[in-house]
């Protein structure tokens, strides 16, 4: 069976899967996954360690594929955070990760045997994911919002992801929207994923309940139950990413903002509140709907494997 190696490289750990080559007709439903497999990153053991262990699970998943299809993957699509150059393959910078200018996409062609490789900025490899076969794929422009340790995000329009003239395109988490407020590790005070990011929603449930291992998710479940606390810390949450997100439509004008991440797994205890905050907030914009994301922490593995079968497809087609 003809084959694609999909890889996610995260902060703490890796998801991959071989997924099937052959695309659905309408261009809508998600790849088949033939194996799924999980490993640690290693950051701990510095950056070319790293390297080193996505060079290595990618090549076991080669050689997975060939003992089971018979055949090698066709071409690899890999997704990694930070700062990413797609045209050159280039892994710029990572903070979590501490690698700088590592020529991602040469190495794992060459470890690879040759194959064609992609290598996509993990937040926008999500967000394609959602364009195509989550939430937003009946959308033309969307605006994807995954809600984690920090804020990001990805601006679908017409079926492509844009990245922007130098690969930073859709970092709404550093918009500022408390001017003079929290320091951020951008280097500016008050930006958006300082307040309303799920690592930012922890450290401030945790700090008002006075348990130190409190997170965001504990926080969620609070306000559920109606703790004054936490509504409190909800409450300044949601505000801040209504003011951030009213400044992303207010600039793209979406049809659909999607949002994901973990807390977004509060459901509508988050998503109640915030439609009505940004309501409340739109004047001459048009409001579009608040969706949560539909393909949760598959979707940065998903995506790289449409990086891998949109290379098949140029192929095909040059």
């Amino acid at each position: 069976m003809r084959h694609v190696i999909a890889l996610d490289v995260g902060g703490t750990g890796m998801k991959a899967a071989l997924v099937g080559a052959a695309p659905e007709p309408s261009g809508k439903t998600p790849p088949a996954l033939l194996y799924e497999a999980r490993r640690p990153t290693g950051r701990e053991r510095g950056p070319d360690a790293v390297v080193e262990a996505i060079l290595g699970f990618a090549a076991e998943l080669r050689d997975r594929g060939t003992a089971r299809f018979g055949t090698p993957a066709a071409a690899a699509g890999v997704a990694v955070p930070g700062i990413v150059d797609e045209a050159s393959g280039t892994a710029v910078y990572a903070a979590n990760l501490g690698w700088r200018d590592v020529p991602l996409r040469a190495l794992l062609s060459e470890r690879l045997g040759g194959i064609p490789v992609a290598l996509g900025h993990d937040v926008r490899t999500g967000g394609l994911a959602e364009g195509r076969i989550g939430a937003g794929r009946d959308a033309g422009r969307f605006l994807f919002v995954p809600l984690g340790t920090g804020i990001a995000g990805a601006i679908g329009i017409g079926g492509r992801i844009e990245a922007g003239a130098h690969g930073s395109a859709g970092e709404i988490g550093h918009i500022v929207v408390r001017p003079g407020g929290r320091a951020c590790g951008c280097g500016q005070r008050g930006c958006l994923e300082t307040l309303a990011s799920a690592a930012a929603v922890g450290r401030d449930w945790a700090a008002a309940c006075g348990d130190p291992g409190a997170g965001a998710a504990d926080a969620a479940k609070a306000v559920a139950s109606g703790d004054e606390r936490a509504l409190a810390v909800w409450r300044d949450a949601v505000d801040a990413l209504a003011d951030g997100l009213v400044t992303g439509l207010t600039l793209l004008d979406p049809e659909m903002l999607i949002i994901g991440g973990g807390l977004a797994e509060a459901g509508d205890t988050l998503f109640t509140p915030l439609r009505e905050a940004v309501r409340r907030r739109v004047t001459f914009q048009r409001l579009p709907s608040i969706v949560p994301a539909a393909l949760g922490d598959a979707a940065g593995c998903l995506g790289a494997g449409l990086l891998a079968r949109d290379l098949l497809s140029t192929e095909v087609t040059a």
